[in-house]
C-alpha cells in the first residue's frame, strides 16, 4: 500500500469548482488525495489519468495528470474520454434492471429463450442458465472461457459454438466464475425483448437522462472523440510507454467492456447509483443489484485489498467488498493499456472513480488507499430519512 497522504508533498493541481456540480469540502482533505494521486502517478510513471470523488449527491473533487499521449503536449482533462472496460458491466446490469422493473425481461428467463442455439456440454446446465447468472457472474463455467479469442478479435459468432465442449465447474447460481463473453450474452436478451439495439437503448435510458454527455459505446464512437486518452503500455523491464491502437477485441461484447466515458461522466453514475437521481433509477432498480449472490474468495486475496477486506460477493454487475461491517461497490476494468475503477458507499454517499491511460498497480493504490483513509474515520452523521434510504437500496 502506498505511503500516507500526510507524507506526499510534491505537486498539487488546484482543480477549480464546477458550477453547480461541485460541493465545498474541507481543503486538507482535499488536497491530501491530490497529492497522493499525482505522486502515485508519477512513481509508476503512468503517461496519464484522472479522478473524481463524489460525496452526498455532488461531485466533490474531480483531478487530472499527464497527458493523453505520450510524446503529445495534450493534457489530461476532466472530459477526456477513456475506455471503462469492465466498468461497462455495471451500466448492462442496470439497464437489464431497469427492464425487468418494467416487466419485459425477467432475472430467472433461460438464456436459452433469446439463444436457443446455445449449448453448455451439460443438456441440465444449458436449460438452467439464467440471465440473472450471466449478470451475477455464477454461470458455473471456467472463468474468462474464450477471452483468449476475444483477444484475438474473434467475433461472437465464432466463439459460441466453442461452449458446447465446456462442462460447468458448478450448477449455475451455485459459484463465483467470471466472464466476459457470456455475460456479454445479456444483450442479445435486451434486444430481443425490446426491438432496440442495445447501444441505443443505454444511450436513450441511462447515458442522455443522466447528463452523461461524452459516455458512447464502441471502437468507432470512441475513436470519433477528439479529447480522447491513448492507449499505453508498459516495454519490458522499462519505465518506458508505448502508445498502442485501439482494437476491436472486448468491444465486441458490449455489455460486458463497451463503454467510453470521461471521469466527470462516471462520477454522474455514481451519484445515480447512490440514488441521488430518483427521476431515472428509482431505489427499486438499483436494489436488486446491491444484492450480495455469491462470495468470491479470490478477491480476498486481491493484491492491495487483501489487508482491508473481511468478505467479498458479487452481485449483479456490481462486486460487494466488506470493511469491517461496511461494504463497498465497486467494479475494475482492464483492455490493453487502459485501466478503471469505480466504487462507492451508500451508508457514507462517498464514491471514486480513477480512469488511467496505462496499465498499472497504482489503480488499486489509489483506490485502496482512498478507503482506507475513508473508512477508519467516523461514519458520518444521517440526515433525516438518509438511513431509510441507505437501508432501501441495499436490502
Amino acid at each position: 500500500m502506498s505511503r500516507p497522504f500526510r507524507t506526499m508533498i510534491a505537486l498539487i493541481l488546484t482543480v477549480p469548482f464546477l458550477g453547480g456540480l461541485m460541493a465545498p469540502r474541507a481543503a486538507a482533505d482535499l488536497d491530501g488525495f491530490e497529492q497522493h494521486f499525482r505522486a502515485t502517478l508519477i512513481e509508476h510513471g503512468v503517461p496519464g489519468g484522472a479522478y473524481a470523488i463524489v460525496r452526498d449527491g455532488r461531485i466533490d473533487q474531480v483531478g487530472t495528470h499527464g497527458v493523453r499521449r505520450v510524446g503529445n503536449p495534450a493534457p489530461v482533462t476532466a472530459d477526456t474520454v477513456f475506455r471503462t472496460a469492465s466498468v461497462s458491466k455495471t451500466f448492462a446490469a442496470q439497464l437489464t434492471s431497469l427492464l425487468v422493473t418494467e416487466n419485459r425481461l425477467r432475472w430467472e428467463d433461460a438464456v436459452t429463450d433469446y439463444l436457443p442455439d446455445f449449448r453448455l456440454k451439460d443438456p441440465a446446465a444449458t436449460s438452467q442458465l439464467q440471465l440473472q447468472h450471466l449478470v451475477g457472474q455464477s454461470t458455473g463455467v471456467v472463468s474468462n472461457a474464450y477471452d483468449n479469442l476475444l483477444n484475438a478479435n474473434q467475433p461472437l459468432e465464432r466463439i459460441l459454438p466453442q461452449f458446447a465442449s465446456l462442462t460447468p465447474l458448478c450448477q449455475p447460481g451455485t459459484c463465483y466464475t467470471y466472464q466476459n463473453v457470456l455475460f456479454s450474452l445479456v444483450g442479445p436478451a435486451i434486444e430481443q425483448s425490446t426491438g432496440q439495439e442495445y447501444e441505443e437503448l443505454l444511450s436513450q435510458r441511462l447515458f442522455e437522462p443522466l447528463g452523461m454527455r461524452r459516455t458512447t459505446t464502441g471502437r468507432e464512437a470512441f475513436l470519433a472523440e477528439a479529447n480522447r486518452a491513448t492507449p499505453h503500455v508498459r516495454l519490458a523491464r522499462g519505465r518506458v510507454w508505448q502508445p498502442v491502437p485501439v482494437t476491436d477485441s472486448y468491444y465486441l461484447v458490449p455489455p460486458a467492456a463497451g463503454v467510453n466515458a470521461s471521469v466527470l461522466d462516471l462520477g454522474r453514475w455514481l451519484i445515480a447509483q447512490q440514488g441521488y437521481r430518483p427521476d431515472v433509477l428509482a431505489p427499486k432498480v438499483i436494489r436488486p443489484l446491491t444484492e450480495k449472490r455469491v462470495r468470491t474468495l479470490r478477491d480476498l486475496r486481491r493484491g492491495a485489498w487483501r489487508d482491508l477486506l473481511t468478505d467479498a460477493h458479487y452481485g449483479l454487475g456490481w462486486r460487494i467488498y466488506t470493511v469491517g461491517d461496511e461494504d463497498l461497490f465497486l467494479h475494475s476494468g482492464w483492455v490493453r493499456g487502459f485501466v478503471a475503477d469505480i466504487s462507492h458507499s451508500l451508508d457514507r454517499k462517498t464514491g471514486l472513480v480513477v480512469l488511467l491511460n496505462g496499465e498499472s498497480r497504482a489503480l488499486s493504490e489509489i483506490t485502496t488507499q482512498f478507503w482506507a483513509e475513508e473508512l477508519a474515520q467516523p461514519r458520518p452523521p444521517l440526515m433525516a430519512g438518509q438511513g431509510e434510504e441507505a437501508e432501501e437500496l441495499s436490502r
